[in-house]
């Protein structure tokens, strides 16, 4: 799929990999949509954006907004041809620590917001048999470690959506693709370590912004099903997948960083 004039609704695009992803959509002659729930944010992203583009002050978890924000969109442009679901957010806690509503929350904006989102954008895609669907899951749904119960779990939810929904569609015209980053230079960390113990432990892997979001549209542009990053990372996916006790067994001490 080309990037050229598509219309690109980016949720989560209000800083971090969605606000790159737009100016990078922007510069390919794409045109980026960009959802967020700060005015403000959305405002400075665009000051940097050439090009056809528009904003939506919204929030994944509303469900009414939601709606009304895509019918929105497709109204003024007549359709969606990608969908990159990016919006989320994370808390790094012991499992004992976290409250419920911890938990409750990132599952609700993580996952659920994917689910709003897409339900509200599949439709009109099914209708024109064509179109793309992309989650920003994280190799956090691949890989568990300790104090990101909540968030390693609603990152799962996002893989086995995608891969289960990628099946369904099959033969639509419409792809499906999986983004499982690692961590990444973004204010995600500010909420989710605020301590910054643990950027400085893994400082050495830290991906940045900018790199995330050219492979997500390399991503596009080839149809891929799914992109693990980095390297290290994917590699170490791939382990855990076929030798989950000795992963397991061997990981403890490198993944803990916490």
């Amino acid at each position: 799929m080309q990037i050229r004039d598509r219309v690109i609704v980016i949720t989560g695009a209000s800083s971090g990999i969605g606000a790159e992803m737009a100016v990078q959509i922007a510069a390919k002659g794409g045109i980026p949509v960009l959802i967020g729930r700060s005015e403000q944010k959305l405002n400075e992203v665009i000051a940097g954006i050439k090009g056809e583009h528009s904003t939506y002050v919204m929030d994944v978890s509303d469900g009414a907004a939601v709606e009304h924000t895509m019918n929105q969109i497709i109204e003024r442009y007549g359709r969606v041809d990608i969908l990159i679901n990016n919006a989320g957010f994370g808390v790094f806690s012991s499992f004992l620590e976290a409250p419920v509503e911890e938990f409750e929350a990132m599952m609700d904006v993580n996952y659920m917001g994917i689910i709003r989102c897409t339900k509200a954008i599949l439709p009109q895609m099914i209708e024109r048999h064509s179109g793309h669907i992309v989650n920003i899951a994280s190799i956090a749904g691949k890989i568990g470690t300790a104090k990101s119960t909540g968030y390693s779990a609603s990152k799962h939810a996002v893989l086995g959506l995608t891969n289960a929904l990628r099946q369904e569609l099959a033969g639509t015209g419409i792809k499906v693709t999986a983004i499982n980053p690692g961590p990444i230079a973004t204010p995600f960390f500010e909420k989710a370590d605020p301590t910054g113990n643990y950027v400085k432990g893994i400082a050495g892997f830290m991906l940045q912004p900018a790199q995330v979001a050219q492979v997500v549209i390399r991503s596009i542009e080839k149809e891929q099903d799914e992109r693990n990053l980095p390297r290290l990372f994917a590699v170490g996916a791939k382990f855990a997948q076929l030798f989950p006790r000795t992963f397991n067994r061997v990981s403890v001490k490198f993944l803990n960083k916490k």
